[in-house]
């Protein structure tokens, strides 16, 4: 891996640290309260003050720590370029062909290695709001596509182009937001999600975007997880499972080459 005499911050160690001290921070509170709801069955960790005083403080803590870390303006940290709005459309095409096909990945990860009952509790926890969809929606499609490109597209991003090549950059920022979450039946598809969103900023150089990409992504998981039944009686859906894979592949292959071609003015212009 070639690396530039000159070290900004974070290289992909320092990446790995700064991913470990924020999950780190969650861990020390989240701890503590899951044992005391096990034993009292109690509801503290699901606490909607304790979720926001933890969420915000946490990430306030990681930025501030990070930036100062970075000694670099915070737009060259969080860019903010021009780009086409046209980009968005393929986005959303991508998007949609990848959870068709990663359905497939997921349900192989889930017969090499079975996801416990816990795990699925935890996951649904995900998509339910304090406040029912709305709720919901506010967590899963706004304030977590911000926190989490704030760090990854963000920060993190910022040291890796700088140091590393952008293959590099793109891959093991990807590879770090997936091991974030910990949650290996969620990997792949949190990886493709991160190549998506890092190969956006390449070619954007802006972080609205990534955010942008990021909440449609978990809009549409969202969506899918509530809507399950009435999403999958639509024609689309009840071709043969082996067309509606060979469809997804090809909408993707096309959304990338759209990708491609809606971001080569901005990006030439606007680097």
């Amino acid at each position: 891996m070639k690396e530039y005499p000159n070290k900004y911050y974070p290289t992909i160690l320092q990446g790995i640290h700064l991913v470990i001290l924020y999950i780190f921070i969650q861990t020390i509170v989240d701890f503590p309260l899951a044992v005391i709801d096990y034993y009292k069955d109690t509801e503290y960790l699901y606490h909607p003050i304790k979720k926001i005083a933890l969420g915000v403080g946490s990430v306030v803590f990681i930025l501030i720590y990070g930036i100062k870390k970075a000694k670099a303006p915070v737009l060259h940290i969080f860019p903010i370029k021009l780009f086409n709005p046209l980009v968005i459309i393929p986005v959303v095409t991508f998007l949609w062909g990848a959870h068709n096909v990663l359905e497939d990945v997921n349900i192989w990860v889930e017969k090499m290695i079975p996801a416990p009952a816990w795990f699925w509790e935890l996951f649904n926890r995900i998509f339910e709001g304090d406040y029912g969809f709305w709720g919901a929606f506010m967590k899963v499609a706004v304030i977590a596509p911000i926190v989490e490109e704030l760090i990854f597209r963000g920060l993190i991003f910022n040291g890796f182009r700088k140091n590393y090549n952008g293959f590099v950059a793109v891959f093991m920022s990807a590879l770090l937001f997936s091991l974030f979450h910990l949650n290996p039946w969620q990997m792949p598809a949190t990886f493709v999600l991160g190549l998506l969103l890092g190969w956006l900023m390449l070619r954007t150089n802006n972080i609205f975007v990534a955010i942008i990409g990021h909440s449609i992504n978990n809009a549409m998981v969202l969506l899918a997880v509530t809507y399950w039944q009435s999403i999958h009686e639509y024609s689309i859906y009840l071709l043969e499972r082996d067309e509606l894979l060979i469809l997804s592949a090809l909408v993707m292959a096309l959304s990338i080459v759209l990708i491609y071609f809606t971001s080569i003015p901005w990006f030439r212009k606007h680097r």
